[in-house]
């Protein structure tokens, strides 16, 4: 079995491959004042509550972007299955299928390549991928592999956070689609800002990606698919028909195929 691990600046989730089955995933709120004991035992109890054997983990995958808790996730996964972990870095960039501009290379958030990773080998083609994390993430990959950008924006907890953080009286509303446009209390007037105005940057920002791409690369507007992916996708995905593919566990997905094409090449290299 393949433990990834995905440490989001909210969130670190914790999954369980068997193959290419996804067959367990955990949440762990992210805390980088907690030490690797404390999430070990975290882990731990996860696999006890499911009944299975941390010993069958033969392997291990990790994405972070928090780089406090690399460190921590490191150790601990080296004491629990005997093995240093596979981690998304530069230092395994030329391995993979997606190719990332030399410039970009020490600063792309390896979440982000995960998702380009696992958009591109699924579909083989030209695409876009929207991750509605901490941030609201656009990575673009066009038909050869070739990444031709990423644009970052608040997500939309953040943007709903910050509004309630920092004013007196407007309160933190859930993030759902209000009935009108046209607010007439503060939740649905809220909601309509943040809902409806991400709604309309998203589709705005995919269709000038989308525009751009096809004249840098010749690959036509409609053959660029978009993908979304993030807890909070499912906010927007009802409201909005720009998505042809909705996946929220595509970054997991990216990190069992890079894992699997790690270790293809690994085999490869011991047999010649």
């Amino acid at each position: 079995m393949l433990l990834a691990i995905d440490i989001g600046n909210t969130n670190i989730v914790v999954a369980l491959f068997q193959q290419d089955e996804l067959i367990h995933t955990w949440r762990i709120y992210s805390d980088t004042r907690r030490t690797g004991d404390e999430y070990s035992t975290i882990i731990a109890s996860f696999f006890r509550e499911a009944g299975l054997n941390i010993s069958k983990i033969d392997s291990c995958v990790l994405s972070s972007v928090v780089p406090v808790l690399i460190g921590q996730f490191v150790g601990l996964i080296e004491r629990m299955i005997g093995k240093k972990p596979v981690l998304v870095n530069p230092t395994i960039f030329d391995q993979l299928p997606v190719k990332i501009p030399e410039s970009a290379v020490h600063e792309i958030g390896s979440d982000l390549v995960c998702n380009a990773v696992e958009a591109y080998c699924r579909f083989n083609c030209a695409c876009i991928i929207v991750d509605f994390g901490t941030a609201l993430t656009f990575t673009a990959v066009d038909k050869m592999g070739f990444l031709q950008g990423i644009a970052i924006t608040p997500g939309l907890g953040t943007a709903r956070n910050s509004l309630f953080n920092n004013t007196a009286q407007l309160p933190s509303v859930p993030l759902e689609a209000p009935p009108s446009s046209l607010g007439t209390n503060t939740i649905h007037s809220i909601q309509s800002g943040i809902i409806l105005g991400y709604k309309g940057l998203v589709e705005s920002l995919i269709s000038q990606m989308r525009s751009e791409m096809s004249c840098k690369t010749g690959t036509c507007v409609q053959e660029i698919k978009v993908i979304a992916t993030g807890g909070l996708n499912s906010v927007l995905s009802p409201i909005t028909s720009i998505f042809q593919e909705v996946d929220k566990t595509l970054t997991l997905k990216g990190l069992n195929r890079i894992a699997s094409i790690l270790k293809s090449k690994n085999n490869l290299k011991n047999t010649t």
